[in-house]
């Protein structure tokens, strides 16, 4: 039986490429990269079939971004896999907007709201990726926290304690905002859509 990483072993890679050493990204890779695709293939297992981006290919995509962009220094494992959680909104919503355009507006790319939906709720439809990401976004508007739990946990799947370890918070307030931002998306994502203007 193999150990997960040890997070103070993905910590300390964090922290040597962050200061420079190139070579911590290659030995921080192969720590990481089961995690974030079992994590990929996760999300793309709740869209619609025939989706044409695979597990890997996301992986190496949010790979591709994380050393490209100067300005994100993950701190820890927790963090690497919250900045990973943001990376990978990105690119799914990236991706279905490329998408929806290639067909002038059909072929929205669609998830399952059994991720979102409140407690104890049972639903077989889904929402469509960019409709998820446009509550995400009104949901950040009036509480950035809210936001912040969803990512982590429905784009990066970390636990409850992780996610209280990436934000500061306590294990109950991840809980409390959890089932709020759920409960919230839920409502929202499965409100009648608004007839189109003429």
């Amino acid at each position: 039986m193999t150990d997960l990483p040890r997070a103070n072993d993905v910590t300390g890679l964090l922290l040597s490429w962050r200061e420079g050493d190139a070579d911590a990204l290659d030995r921080l890779v192969p720590l990481v990269y089961d995690e974030l695709r079992r994590v990929a293939r996760g999300h793309l297992r709740r869209e619609a079939p025939g989706h044409s981006l695979q597990a890997t290919a996301l992986v190496h995509e949010v790979f591709l971004r994380l050393v490209d962009a100067d300005r994100l220094t993950p701190m820890s494992r927790t963090h690497f896999f919250a900045i990973s959680a943001r990376l990978m909104r990105q690119i799914l919503v990236d991706h279905a907007r490329r998408k929806q355009a290639d067909k002038r507006g059909g072929g929205a790319t669609v998830i399952s709201l059994d991720e979102v939906g409140p407690a104890g709720a049972q639903t077989s439809s889904g929402v469509d990726v960019l409709a998820l990401n446009e509550a995400l976004d009104a949901l950040s508007s009036f509480d950035a926290r809210q936001c912040r739990v969803v990512e982590m946990r429905f784009f990066a799947g970390l636990n409850i304690p992780e996610t209280a370890d990436a934000l500061g918070v306590s294990t109950a307030t991840v809980e409390r905002e959890w089932a709020m931002a759920k409960a919230w998306l839920y409502q929202r994502l499965s409100a009648p859509a608004e007839p189109a203007a003429e």
